[in-house]
């Protein structure tokens, strides 16, 4: 019988031993921070800035042509300051001379008599790492109530710019968009001259935001992102117009020029009598660009309001007392 007390009690004596050290382990593990993810959708405001609202009028460009985005989005916490996110946004972004110059049409005579305009709806999709400036708790009902934070990554960007049709005789607005890409406005694909731009290209986005939480579930975010493209084609512009007029024909010259239209296309205008006010002031309408800025690329800002909805672990663990 004592034979069996013996290894009765050091059985025991294991067991306790054993137990305390999964208590202590798991007391460790509780302190440590645990990862999360959050779904996310967001709206907000689109601003482009290229050849037809030029980086060197910065604050007109912002407010001129303001358009939409919508996004969804989806992030995961890996450290209390440091996650990735993974982003799918559709926005519409668009330029055009005579709504940039109508209120100060003799400060821009180049870009008035060019009358170019476009739109075009983007599709992106961006992977991005996020810094965020106040550290998260230890898990999620711990997070921060108001955390600043930082983000900049890469971006695949699909796009085609498209333009309005010219407006009839009476002014009247066209309702027809026409792809600009395959028109080769600029000579593309005609011999002397470059290839077709591509439809898909990289932008490198960055910014800043700041996220507030509602409730456990639920945060509520802003944040305003500038995105830098590798292409300078998103308005259609990044070239000179071919001056030979045997390159282009039919849509292709009607869409590359339309210095010498009555009216603009976009939102309809009689251009009539501020071209001869430009003209009267000194101004040879002959000289105007069809580009702004050369060696520049286009590039984009949007801003954003988003909600997300944090999805719950397997495992909701007890805080500690």
């Amino acid at each position: 019988m004592r034979f069996n007390d013996n290894w009765t009690s050091a059985l025991l004596l294991l067991l306790l031993l054993a137990a305390g050290q999964e208590s202590m382990a798991q007391r460790r593990v509780n302190t440590k921070f645990v990862p999360y993810a959050e779904v996310g959708f967001g709206l907000g405001s689109s601003t482009y800035f290229g050849e037809l609202a030029g980086y060197r009028r910065p604050i007109k460009s912002l407010f001129t042509l303001p358009r939409w985005n919508v996004g969804l989005m989806y992030t995961r916490h890996f450290t209390p300051r440091i996650a990735a996110r993974a982003s799918f946004t559709y926005a519409r972004i668009t330029g055009d001379d005579y709504k940039f110059t109508k209120g100060s049409p003799l400060q821009y005579p180049a870009q008035f008599f060019r009358n170019l305009h476009f739109r075009n709806d983007l599709k992106e999709f961006a992977l991005e790492g996020i810094y965020q400036l106040v550290e998260d708790g230890r898990n999620p009902d711990r997070r921060a109530q108001l955390t600043p934070y930082i983000f900049g990554g890469l971006a695949l960007l699909a796009h085609s710019p498209e333009a309005r049709d010219v407006a009839t005789a009476d002014g009247g607005i066209s309702k027809e968009w026409v792809k600009l890409q395959p028109l080769g406005t600029e000579g593309q694909g005609q011999p002397g001259y470059g290839k077709p731009y591509s439809l898909v290209t990289l932008a490198i986005p960055v910014g800043i935001g700041v996220r507030y939480k509602l409730n456990e579930s639920f945060n509520l975010a802003a944040e305003i992102g500038f995105r830098y493209t590798f292409t300078d084609y998103l308005d259609d512009i990044g070239g000179r117009y071919p001056t030979d007029p045997n390159v282009l024909t039919g849509q292709a010259a009607v869409f590359g020029n339309r210095s010498n239209e009555q009216f603009a296309a976009r939102k309809g205008g009689d251009r009539t009598a501020v071209a001869n006010q430009i003209i009267n002031a000194g101004y040879d309408p002959t000289t105007f660009s069809r580009v702004d800025a050369p060696g520049l690329k286009d590039s984009y800002l949007l801003t954003s309001i988003q909600i997300h909805y944090i999805i719950p672990g397997k495992i909701k663990c007890p805080p500690l007392k």
